[in-house]
C-alpha cells in the first residue's frame, strides 16, 4: 500500500512523514512494486523474484 501511494504521485517525503517509516525502507518498497517491461510484457521485482524462487524449486523437483 505503501509502494502504490508513492507510485500515484505521492514523494517519498511525504509518506515517510505521514506514516512515520524511513525514506530508505519506502524507495525499497517502491523499487520492488515499480513496473518493468520484459518484451512487451509488465511484471516488477517483486514478481521476477518470485519466479526465480519457484523456478529453482521446480529444478530441484526435476532432479530429484
Amino acid at each position: 500500500m505503501i509502494a502504490e501511494l508513492v507510485l500515484s504521485g505521492k514523494t517519498v517525503r511525504e509518506v515517510a512523514d505521514e506514516y512515520g517509516l524511513s525514506q530508505t525502507a519506502i524507495r525499497n518498497w517502491v523499487k520492488k512494486k515499480t513496473p518493468i517491461d520484459v518484451k512487451g510484457d509488465t511484471t516488477n521485482l517483486e514478481e521476477i523474484l518470485k519466479i526465480k524462487k519457484e523456478n529453482a524449486r521446480l529444478k530441484e523437483e526435476n532432479d530429484i
